[in-house]
């Protein structure tokens, strides 16, 4: 019984606590998201530039 109370108690502060989160709005989660997505891609493109260009060094090396 005593675990249930802990539990329960548990639960309340976590709910005291999510209500104080600041959430953001609708626009700032799509602008955030966008920013990720770009960044993300951008990153990519620049890695896979990177890997073809010591691939094609490397084969002129070896060869």
């Amino acid at each position: 019984m005593e675990f249930i109370k802990k539990i329960i108690s548990f639960l309340s502060e976590v709910k005291m606590e999510i209500n104080k989160v600041s959430w953001p709005d609708d626009k700032e989660v799509f602008r955030y998201t966008i920013i990720v997505v770009v960044v993300s891609i951008v990153v990519a493109v620049f890695l896979g530039g990177l890997d073809f260009i010591f691939t094609i060094l490397l084969n002129k090396l070896i060869i």
